[in-house]
């Protein structure tokens, strides 16, 4: 069985316009994920990249231009400017973290939620009513949201490593134990493919 490491952070508008594909594309190969939320800007800082706020204009120009080019594709709703963004990345991240750890629920549908009460609800996923909201959605223990803070905490800062460790240097970054790496929603079709023995 194929084994995908999936890198994101709760903050990335790419990785919430890969909404489930990832998990319906390791459902058809019978393939395993670990969800790896990290801190984008420290990865950012890590591997050579550069923050939102302090990318060049004609970088700026072009993102404005293809996220919403990438949503109307995908026939998702998104909002170029979220009300909360960028906001504290950390609470989300624990709380995947935690369900995951747990066990039951739908982690892809709890990391889906986040994403979109970020990007197409303005909601700051930051606050504990809303992390609270996401998990009880996907079937989770809205309880994980104050639980495992600590172990929470080690993971994510654990993931970061991991992530520059196996060349990571973006979100959302697909890892899988063949040795293959796949970044962006937009080489999800490459995933698929490499899973299938095509590429």
């Amino acid at each position: 069985m194929a084994h995908i490491e999936y890198y994101f952070s709760t903050l990335s508008p790419y990785a919430y316009l890969a909404g489930a594909r990832l998990e319906e594309i390791a459902a058809r190969h019978g393939a395993a994920v670990t969800y790896k939320p990290l801190d984008i800007m420290q990865l950012f800082a890590r591997t050579g990249g550069v923050a939102p706020k302090d990318r060049h204009p004609a970088r700026m120009a072009y993102r404005a231009q293809e996220l919403p080019r990438q949503a109307k594709k995908l026939q998702m709703p998104l909002n170029l400017q979220p009300a909360h963004w960028p906001t504290n990345a950390a609470p989300s991240s624990y709380a995947i973290i935690a369900a995951q750890n747990a066990g039951g629920g739908d982690l892809g549908a709890l990391v889906h939620g986040v994403l979109r009460a970020c990007w197409a609800e303005e909601r700051d996923i930051a606050e504990d009513a809303v992390i609270k909201d996401c998990l009880e959605r996907a079937g989770c223990d809205p309880g994980l949201a104050d639980s495992g803070l600590l172990s929470g905490a080690e993971t994510y800062a654990a993931n970061l490593e991991d992530a520059v460790a196996a060349n990571v240097f973006g979100a959302p970054f697909y890892v899988v134990d063949s040795g293959q790496s796949f970044w962006g929603q937009d080489r999800l079709e490459d995933l698929d493919l490499h899973l299938q023995g095509k590429l």
